[in-house]
């Protein structure tokens, strides 16, 4: 497996990432019901995967429901003992609880959903903390100052975004460098040889300022896989 830095920054990861959204099997309240893997299965694929060399996994508070994906990463932390072997990337965001504050990017919100995801992972720090999408009602210096906070007081190591504009993501990197506040290193958004919207601008912006790209899914939810055929019906959903 090979391995690079994640952008400008001194981290190492494999160039190919765990996604884990699909951990965990979520109840017919949740957008992920039906569609997840039972708790032995995921071990299974951490453990295989951290065997083949693959060494950064990725996830996020809102996948499955109530924290589910980071409840099984964190109970295989605790299981296999290897926390240090994994670059852990995690994301906040999108709403996790009823009410005006359970969900955005405020200071309190970040607060809240960092020391809430810390718990359900059962670790003590996330080596790359993202924030799911931009939150265009909160100033974004105030999201940055929260997250520099983070860094400082060692419960993240980097930051990273996700789904950003470019000109918000430009914005961030400018106020972070002005502000002398931690900045991105790394930002993940979709990316394929279909969807390829990114070229026009997200990819100038991160070859400009160093920033690692992260795609997420680079198969277009398996129609690259090969599964599909022309002609044929695609296969059915597991029952």
């Amino acid at each position: 497996m090979e391995h690079r830095r994640l952008g400008h920054s001194g981290l190492h990861v494999s160039t190919l990432c765990l996604g884990t959204m699909t951990f965990g099997e979520a109840d017919d309240t949740s957008f992920m019901h039906g569609v997840g893997c039972d708790e032995a299965t995921s071990f299974a694929i951490m453990d295989q995967a951290l065997d083949a060399g693959i060494n950064f996994f990725d996830t996020a508070d809102v996948y499955g429901q109530d924290g589910l994906s980071e409840r099984v990463i964190g109970r295989w932390f605790a299981a296999r003992g290897r926390r240090d072997e994994v670059v852990l990337a995690t994301k906040f965001r999108f709403r996790m609880r009823p009410g005006p504050n359970g969900t955005g990017a405020s200071r309190r919100r970040i607060v809240e959903a960092a020391e809430a995801s810390l718990r359900r992972l059962q670790t003590d720090r996330i080596d790359l903390y993202q924030i799911h999408m931009q939150d265009t009602g909160t100033p974004e210096e105030e999201t940055l100052r929260a997250l520099d906070d983070l860094v400082r007081a060692s419960k993240v190591h980097y930051l990273g975004a996700s789904n950003y504009a470019a000109y918000r993501l430009v914005e961030s990197l400018w106020a972070s460098d002005v502000d002398k506040l931690a900045r991105f290193v790394a930002f993940q958004a979709q990316y394929s040889l279909l969807v390829r919207d990114l070229e026009r601008e997200h990819v100038p912006v991160c070859t400009r300022h160093g920033l690692g790209l992260l795609p997420w899914s680079p198969l277009v939810g398996g129609f690259l896989s090969g599964k599909y055929r022309q002609g044929q019906q695609a296969p059915a959903a597991p029952a």
